[in-house]
Parts: C-alpha cells; structure tokens; sequence
C-alpha cells in the first residue's frame, strides 16, 4: 500500500474508550509508516452545541438514572437500519462528512464508534472507500449492523455469530479482539511503579475506577466497605469529575490508606500494580484489566451495553458482579485471599486474552486496501 494513502478514523467522545481505541489504532498504523491517519470525532465537528447538549444529558442520565439509558438501549437494540428514526441518526453529520470526504480523499475508514453517517454517504454516492467497523464492546447492538460495513472486527467468536444472525457474512468479520494501546501489552517494575506512588509495598491495592466522568455510584461507600479489610490501600480514580474529588477528599480527611486522583493517563501503571479492581463495565477498560491479568469486579454495571459486557465476562468466569456494597467487599476479599474463586478468574482471563489485537487489526486493514488498489489498477 502507498505509505501516502489516507485514512480516516471517525470516533465519538461518548465515553473514553472508542477514544482510546482510535489512537491506538492511529498509533499502529503510524508506526507502520502510514503517517496521514486523522482522527475525526464527526458528531463534535458537525453539530458542537448539540454534541454537548447531548452528551452532558447522557452521563447525567448514567449517574442519576441508569434505568433510563438502559431502557433506550434495549428497545433500540433490534431496530432495522431503514427504520425512519434510524434512518435520520444516520444522516446525523453526512453533510459535514461529505465535505471531509471530498476534501482529504481518503482511501479508507474506520468506524470506532456507531456512527453510519459514512456507509449511508457511500450508499447515497457510491464513493468507492472501504469502510472497517472496529466493535469496542463484546456484545452487539444494531447500531452496528449497516450492509454498507465492509468488514467487523470483534472482540470473541460469540459476537462474531451474533452479528452473523443479524444476516452480515461470516466472511466479513474477524475475531480479532479489542485493539489496545501498546502500554497495556507491556510488563512493568511494579516496585518503581509502588514508589511513584508513595504505595506501600507490603499491601494489596485495590483500583477503584469511577471512570473517566466519574458515575460509577456509592464511590463513598465502596471506599467505607473496603478500607474495613485489613492490609490493603485503595486508589480510587474519579477522572474528570472535580466533585467527586473533593467529596471524596473531605469524607475521608485523615486516612492514608485511601488514595484519592482525578483524570490519570498512565492507568496501566495503576492496573499493573493492583491486586484487584473494581470498576464500570466499559468495554475498553475491562479489555485493558484483562491484558494486564487484573482481577475484576464490577459494580452495578450501568444496564446496557455495560451489563451486558459483565454478564458475557461473568459467564466465562473472568469477572465477578456485585450490586451491593457488602457483597462487594466479600468478593475483594475472596480474589485478596488467592481462593480458588481467583485461580478460576485467571485461567477464565487467559482463556479470553488475545494479545495483538491492535496489529491484527491493523494488518487485516492495510491488506484489504492493498486488495482493493491492485484491483483498481
């Protein structure tokens, strides 16, 4: 493939991960030498003000009334790419993406995030650019499914038949896992790392991951239930929400098992050190946990697509579920204790790791453009 072929990545800020997954995709590819791969949030470009509006309401609802996203999610979960209403979330910025098309010229897209604004472009003007959906839960949701995909690529052999169900070709989906930042398929000196930190070595940590808005619920009585077993200390990470910080900073004034930090870039180093994590049930981050073998419990997952991905990662026995405070702290204690519960999880989360997704991925890409320029000479 020309190195000075252009792609372009369309993602969305709603959550952290399809982020995080664009840029390691980015990074990848840049590595090989592709340097002109621009990312593009499309709905932040197209419509700013509604973007915001929308997305101020959505994390409001997931802190406050989970119920309500989870409703929406479910009832929009079957729905046909040429329903009406979908139709119309379809063309949601096709205006501004034509433009970008017709300006950068790109030779390809990627898709880290919902959006068909791109397979409806190329249906409505047949733009002969090949479009690659990168999936970043493990579950599915029809969002997804547009017979104008080229190609999926998904986390597990149990996606990949749901999407097949859902009448896409087995041929047009790999099995190639979630891509990762390279920073999460490393080892580390945990002992410099624990030093970094001001950690105490002889302790356990447990990670406690609010998220990147932080809207994981009861944070304070987590830490409560938590700092109640002995020999640990406990991280807790309330990313960009300044008042869960301070809340947080004020509840517990005089206890220096409890670590307290807002947004963190470096969170394979917290992962790497920890013992145990509790968290949301994001695609990205259970995937990064599971990279690092980090045991994981997850909190009240937010009904969705987040319950979802702890009910498939329960079901395979890599993560455990709780909905209550106290079960929680029991099952922190029981993965602390190296009960048989934990020697169960690690074998579950080897059993689940797929180590080079991100290169997968990326090679699967650049062939098929390869495929497609021979063809077009």
């Amino acid at each position: 493939m020309d190195q000075n072929s252009k792609i372009i990545i369309l993602y969305s800020s709603y959550g952290y991960g399809h982020y995080q997954v664009s840029k390691a995709l980015q990074h990848c590819l840049i590595e090989r030498g592709h340097h002109h791969v621009q990312m593009i949030d499309l709905y932040a470009v197209a419509h700013p003000t509604i973007n915001a509006g929308v997305r101020f309401v959505y994390l409001k609802i997931c802190s406050l009334i989970p119920q309500l996203y989870g409703w929406s999610y479910y009832l929009t979960q079957n729905m046909q790419h040429d329903r009406i209403w979908v139709k119309w979330l379809n063309h949601f910025g096709i205006s501004n993406l034509k433009k970008i098309m017709l300006v950068e010229k790109p030779n390809a897209v990627i898709i880290t995030f919902p959006i068909m604004a791109m397979p409806e472009l190329r249906k409505q003007t047949g733009l002969n650019i090949p479009i690659f959906a990168v999936l970043t839960d493990h579950v599915i949701h029809n969002r997804w499914i547009h017979p104008e995909i080229d190609k999926y690529f998904v986390a597990n052999e149990e996606l990949k038949a749901a999407i097949i169900n859902k009448g896409i070709p087995a041929e047009r989906i790999v099995v190639s896992g979630i891509p990762l930042r390279m920073a999460f398929r490393q080892t580390y000196d945990k002992k410099q790392i624990l030093q970094r930190y001001g950690l105490d070595p002889a302790k356990k940590i447990v990670l406690i991951l609010a998220g990147a808005y932080g809207v994981l619920r009861n944070s304070k009585k987590i830490c409560q239930e938590l700092l109640q077993l002995e020999n640990i200390e406990v991280i807790i990470v309330c990313g960009k929400n300044k008042s869960l910080i301070v809340s947080m900073e004020a509840s517990f004034p005089h206890e220096s098992r409890l670590h307290v930090l807002g947004f963190v870039e470096q969170m394979h180093e917290l992962m790497a050190i920890s013992s145990c994590m509790v968290t949301k049930a994001g695609g990205i981050t259970l995937s990064e946990a599971l990279a690092l073998n980090l045991p994981i419990i997850v909190f009240r997952p937010l009904p969705g697509q987040e319950k979802d991905n702890a009910l498939f990662l329960a079901k395979k026995g890599a993560v455990l579920i709780a909905y209550q405070t106290r079960k929680l702290g029991k099952d922190v204690q029981q993965v602390l204790n190296n009960s048989d519960r934990l020697i169960q999880m690690e074998q579950a989360i080897y059993e689940l790791q797929k180590k080079n997704a991100t290169e997968t991925v990326v090679n699967d890409i650049l062939h098929d453009i390869d495929q497609e320029y021979e063809f077009k000479r």
